[in-house]
């Protein structure tokens, strides 16, 4: 890695070489830059080197090989000149986390907890595959993939906070139109289902409070009860990525780009493919919030039914492509930001942000593993630093084949069981995959953010009850 060269103790920079079109950015410190594999390292040059980039390429200090782009990936693209990669934005378009306050201290659920998780895992489909009995029919999809949130509104499974505290407000514009049928077929049957892998749902405790007054603000008070919900797309993200990598390899002498890598295949953000892409992609962000908004519905099912009521805090998204303005060059820009396994952090008076917002920031939720902590944190510098984006977790650090070699069932549920932490699963060897041992160390991705100005942390939020899939 000698091309990677320290700024300080918290920064590291690739200087642009070669085919490169600009420099890297790399938010870490020497403990996480240790952890980093030459493969994501290789990828953001790589991604450097894309056509209409402007700024500089970024990593973020979760930051791991993916596909085409590293995982903790930022890049920003000249909207009339620049591309548009779905390896960018990656398979599970807005894969995203939400969370729920309570209000209520974790003592006052003590005795129903166990009750509490087994019915979470009755009401809440998960694991590989997971279907759900409230099949849509292809006119509820389109509807769904349309309207966002506001379908959910309509269909009594959302309210108008839920919308206002969504990203997006809960929807973007798309189309139906291209969908292939195997996509729509996927989707028929998924909205409202956790999936596997690093999906989960967490019921949390306020552990430990940073900023007291913004923390009142959003209902976070030390020892009380949230729910964190970890979701995307499912099948249908998934299948719209799919095609469409494989629409834009065949356009690849069309447009005549010389790429390091076919995984960052892409197309002219203005051709028809790229606009028939973002507009597939939306569609598939739309079904991502209402997958995360009827798991929130069949949550408050639960907790209804022990008197509590949840309300969401926020909602945001992880893999998507969002066309923002930045200054640039002392000039203001339209650009196409892909986020890669990267979310959104934006300060107080962006006026994206909802208007419960403004004069806060906006919430940035940053989870941990199932055996370590969360955080919840606040929009600070991003916008001039990194085109508004953070880490969107704590990021692997042993591949899923490599935690099964290296661990066991048995003693992942010991140490769970060890630190408090009750876990409900479909799925032994996904325990495994997603061990605590797996991923990096979250409070290192936080002190990053925060030594960098990105962000600052409000509270950090301890596991209580795990579902995974």
């Amino acid at each position: 890695m000698s091309e990677v060269v320290k700024v300080n103790a918290n920064e590291y920079v690739i200087k642009k070489s070669g085919t490169m079109n600009t420099d890297c950015t790399l938010y870490l410190n020497e403990k996480l830059l240790k952890q980093v594999e030459q493969e994501a390292i290789n990828q953001i040059k790589n991604v450097s080197t894309l056509p209409g980039i402007l700024g500089k390429a970024y990593a973020m200090p979760d930051m791991h090989s993916g596909y085409g782009f590293p995982i903790g990936g930022v890049a920003a693209f000249d909207f009339e000149k620049g591309i548009v990669s779905p390896g960018g934005i990656g398979f599970d378009i807005n894969c995203g986390v939400r969370l729920l306050t309570s209000g209520i201290q974790s003592k006052e659920i003590e005795k129903n907890k166990k009750n509490i998780l087994e019915d979470l895992f009755k009401n809440i489909p998960s694991g590989v595959g997971s279907e759900t009995k409230e099949k849509l029919t292809k006119q509820e999809l389109f509807e769904l993939t349309s309207k966002g949130i506001d379908y959910a509104i309509s269909n009594s499974i959302a309210n108008k906070k839920d919308k206002d505290a969504t990203e997006d407000l809960g929807c973007l514009k798309g189309s139906n139109d291209f969908l292939s049928q195997r996509a729509i077929a996927r989707a028929l049957a998924q909205i409202g289902t956790l999936g596997s892998g690093n999906h989960f749902l967490e019921v949390q405790i306020v552990d430990e409070v940073f900023d007291e007054k913004l923390a009142k603000v959003w209902n976070l008070e030390k020892g009380s009860i949230t729910v964190m919900i970890h979701s995307g797309s499912r099948g249908f993200g998934h299948q719209i990525a799919t095609d469409f990598i494989k629409t834009f390899l065949d356009a690849k002498d069309k447009y005549k780009y010389n790429l390091p890598d076919n995984q960052l295949a892409c197309v002219p953000i203005q051709s028809n493919e790229g606009q028939k892409y973002l507009s597939s992609m939306n569609t598939a962000a739309n079904f991502a919030y209402v997958n995360r908004q009827m798991m929130t519905f069949k949550t408050r099912e639960v907790f209804d039914k022990y008197g509590i009521k949840l309300d969401l805090l926020y909602d945001v998204a992880h893999n998507i492509a969002k066309k923002e303005q930045y200054k640039i060059d002392n000039k203001l820009k339209d650009v196409l930001v892909h986020r890669k396994g990267a979310t959104r952090a934006f300060s107080k008076g962006n006026k994206i942000l909802p208007d419960n917002y403004q004069s806060t920031g906006q919430p940035v939720i940053l989870p941990g593993s199932m055996g370590t902590s969360s955080y919840v944190l606040v929009g600070n510098k991003a916008e001039e630093k990194s085109f508004g984006s953070v880490a969107h977790g704590a990021g692997r650090v042993l591949s899923r084949h490599g935690a099964k070699y290296s661990l066991s069932y048995d003693s992942v549920m010991k140490d769970l069981t060890d630190k408090g932490i009750t876990l409900r699963t479909q799925s032994k060897s996904g325990v495994v995959e997603e061990a605590p041992q797996s991923y990096k160390d979250v409070s290192e991705v936080v002190n990053v953010l925060e030594k960098n100005e990105l962000a600052r942390a409000v509270v950090k939020l301890k596991p209580l009850l795990v579902m995974k899939g």
